[in-house]
């Protein structure tokens, strides 16, 4: 499906200035599926190992804590179409340690081709499907290890279970 990358809601709205509420609505549903499905650490050492300095934040929660890193942009598609649009939290690496450095990812681990100045794809439709809640935290490396397994795939899509599901 064709789908465009966002790095905020104005930055969606630029795009679309007639959609300023479902630019905002996507950002937000975005947000929502990064805090249920975003890749969760012990420490914030393993996290910036994934993602970079400064791109990891704390969070306390009812059943313990963890760091998980900041979502980068959303992906969306289909925001002007009369059907319902979807919407997908992305990632992305500054670590140079990381194989998606630079580039975007889904929190399962799907690798898009081009680095993250690339603002348009044509993504498969299984990267709009729900994500498993993340329960567990990994640990250093564990994501990056999990995206190089995938690339080595190819970039074509392969499904995940996500991570600390």
């Amino acid at each position: 499906e064709q789908s465009n990358i966002y790095v905020s809601p104005e930055d969606c709205q630029q795009d679309n200035p007639e959609a300023t509420g479902q630019c905002l609505a996507a950002y937000e549903s975005a947000l929502e599926e990064h805090n249920r499905t975003a890749p969760k650490f012990d420490t914030q050492n393993d996290c910036e190992y994934e993602f970079g300095n400064d791109r990891c934040q704390y969070v306390q929660t009812s059943s313990g804590s963890f760091f998980m890193p900041f979502m980068a942009g959303y992906m969306v598609s289909q925001l002007l179409q009369p059907r319902p649009y979807y919407s997908q939290p992305l990632y992305t690496s500054f670590s140079p340690y990381s194989p998606f450095r630079s580039r975007w990812v889904t929190s399962n681990g799907y690798v898009f081709d081009g680095d993250i100045r690339r603002r348009s794809y044509n993504a498969p439709s299984s990267v709009f499907e729900k994500k498993p809640t993340v329960n567990r935290t990994i640990k250093r490396g564990g994501f990056g290890s999990s995206v190089r397994a995938k690339s080595s795939w190819g970039s074509s899509g392969s499904k995940s279970k996500g991570w600390g599901g």
